[in-house]
C-alpha cells in the first residue's frame, strides 16, 4: 500500500539572512530547513510550529505557504512534502531542543545554494522558491472537520 511520508518544512528569513539547521546524518553534518514528519493529532500549521520550536528553540507561525513537493528520495521512499516561510524582524538565538540538532545557523541564501552537505535536494529548490517571492496564504490549507482545532471538542484519549 503506498503511504509517502508527509512532511512540513520552514524557510525562516530575518535580516537577509535564512535559518538552517544542522544535523548529522551518516556521520556527515547536513543542513536542512527546521521540518519533520507530521503528527496524527496536529494540522499541516501545526506541525510546522512544532518542528520549529523543537529544532530551533523558536516559537513562531509560519505565514505563507510557498509550495507542496511530491518527492521520492534516492532510496525510493515517497514524500509529501508542505513548504511554509516567516519572516522575523531579527536573528533570534536559538536553542534546539531535538538531540537529533547539532546547531542551527543563520545564513545568507546564497552560501545554502551553494553547500555541498544538504540534506537533500528540496534544501536548495526551498531557497530558490523562496527567492521568488510567491508567496499563497495558508487559508489554502483547511482542516475540515478536525478534532484538534482551536475551538473544536478534543477527541477522547
Amino acid at each position: 500500500m503506498f503511504k509517502p511520508h508527509v512532511t512540513v518544512a520552514c524557510v525562516v528569513q530575518a535580516e537577509g539572512q535564512l535559518l538552517v539547521v544542522e544535523e548529522t546524518i551518516n556521520g556527515v553534518a547536513t543542513w536542512n530547513q527546521p521540518a519533520g514528519h507530521l503528527e496524527a493529532d496536529e494540522t499541516l500549521i501545526q506541525a510546522a510550529e512544532r518542528e520549529l520550536l523543537e529544532e530551533t528553540g523558536i516559537q513562531a507561525s509560519p505565514q505563507w505557504l510557498l509550495r507542496i513537493h511530491q518527492w521520492i528520495a534516492p532510496d525510493n521512499t515517497p514524500f509529501l512534502r508542505v513548504l511554509f516561510a516567516l519572516d522575523l524582524p531579527s536573528c533570534l538565538p536559538t536553542t534546539p531542543q531535538d538531540s537529533d540538532i547539532d546547531r542551527c545557523w543563520w545564513l545568507p541564501p546564497q552560501q545554502i545554494l551553494q553547500a555541498s552537505n544538504l540534506r537533500s535536494p528540496l534544501v536548495a529548490e526551498s531557497v530558490r522558491i523562496w527567492q521568488r517571492a510567491e508567496r499563497y496564504p495558508l487559508a489554502l490549507l483547511q482542516a475540515f472537520q478536525w478534532p484538534f482545532c482551536e475551538g473544536a471538542p478534543a477527541r477522547d484519549a
